[in-house]
């Protein structure tokens, strides 16, 4: 294992999957990429506006936090700041580091919104070509 990707979004379950991460890292001596993907609102002609409640610098300041926290446990992480839909973001973004491991976080949903597919990490989990690390 020589690359590992973080889909961080700053919440305690991406806490505990940086704390992973970390881990895993040390363990195999593997390069981390941390990425935070601001979403897109979507409209009638693709993705439009940052969304003005999740905006591109929150990311940023959470990606700051990550490298700072990986930092202190010992690991050199590169940050990847993302935006639009954060699975296909997530997706790609390991694609393009050639990931071995994807890491992050699991959100506890409602029922519902299971049922709809609105989990990202179970999304990454399904349409992911690489392996797949959900911290809970």
């Amino acid at each position: 294992m020589k690359t590992i990707l973080l889909a961080y979004d700053g919440t305690e379950q991406s806490e505990r999957a940086l704390a992973r991460a970390a881990e895993v890292a040390k363990a195999f001596d593997a390069a981390v990429h941390i990425t935070s993907v601001a979403p897109m609102r979507g409209s009638a002609h693709g993705m439009g506006p940052y969304d003005p409640t999740d905006p591109p610098s929150e990311h940023d300041q959470q990606l700051e936090g990550a490298r700072t926290r990986m930092a202190e446990s010992g690991v050199t992480a590169m940050l990847v700041p993302a935006h639009g839909d954060p699975v296909e973001a997530i997706l790609e973004i390991a694609d393009e580091v050639d990931a071995d491991l994807i890491v992050l976080g699991s959100h506890e949903r409602s029922l519902i919104e299971r049922a709809l597919g609105m989990s990202v990490s179970g999304a990454v989990a399904r349409k992911a070509h690489r392996d797949v690390l959900i911290a809970h």
